[in-house]
């Protein structure tokens, strides 16, 4: 497996099952996150792309978006360091436009900090599947005037277009996780994820730890992926 994806789902639960206010659960999920990027790299995973906060999420309490937004920003703040001295690169996808020119700042800087790393980790802020696939639409007819489906191969187009996604160095998800129960992809990474599999457990989030990641592999390992073809 080379990319491995994550809908980190279940953080608010975790902490009003402890009678908590839900951002610790966010500050549990963000200690998880760390555990899942050391398992991925033991276990020779190169990417890893976590959905940290969708286009939808802004619905939510001014007091819970701001402790999010505050939380980024202090693990940029506080893991900076580490990740250069580790090799991870730092990665962001979504609309940035929504966030705010200080975090714009401090993404863009550690971006440029990390780009050496040979571990790639990519997190999806204020991002939806959808949007995603409206603005490389968009970028798609800036960067190709005048293309059409009857002048290119519909492979070669195919190609062309995912070259407009937020990461179109990025090899698609092998596989995607989400947690805490859910059985739904919520608009994440769906032009990426069109052939990924996927792996669904109860557990929440913030108590995802190395047997959880176990057995997610375990269960792909288990898997003949035909991508589409035929079966033998």
């Amino acid at each position: 497996m080379e990319h491995l994806a994550v809908i980190m789902d279940g953080n608010g639960r975790w902490a009003e099952r402890r009678h908590l206010p839900r951002l610790m659960g966010h500050r549990a999920g963000a200690e998880a996150l760390d555990r899942c990027m050391h398992a991925c790299r033991a276990a020779g995973i190169r990417y890893l792309t976590v959905y940290a906060f969708s286009t939808e999420n802004w619905r939510r309490s001014d007091e819970e978006v701001s402790g999010l937004m505050n939380l980024l920003s202090s693990y940029i703040a506080a893991k900076g360091k580490t990740l250069v001295d580790e090799g991870v690169r730092f990665r962001v996808i979504g609309r940035r436009g929504d966030l705010s020119k200080k975090l714009q700042n401090e993404i863009a800087a550690l971006e440029e900090k990390t780009q050496g790393g040979d571990f790639t980790l990519i997190v999806a802020l204020s991002y939806g599947g959808r949007d995603e696939i409206v603005r490389a639409a968009l970028k798609f007819r800036e960067k190709f005037p005048g293309a059409g489906a009857e002048d290119i191969p519909p492979r070669e187009l195919e190609r062309m277009f995912a070259g407009c996604m937020d990461a179109p160095d990025v090899p698609d998800p092998d596989l995607v996780i989400r947690t805490s129960g859910e059985l739904r992809v919520s608009n994440f990474l769906l032009w990426e994820s069109a052939y990924s599999e996927y792996y669904f457990t109860p557990t929440l989030w913030p108590d995802f730890d190395q047997a959880e990641f176990d057995k997610a592999m375990s269960s792909y390992r288990g898997r003949e992926r035909r991508m589409g073809g035929r079966f033998k």
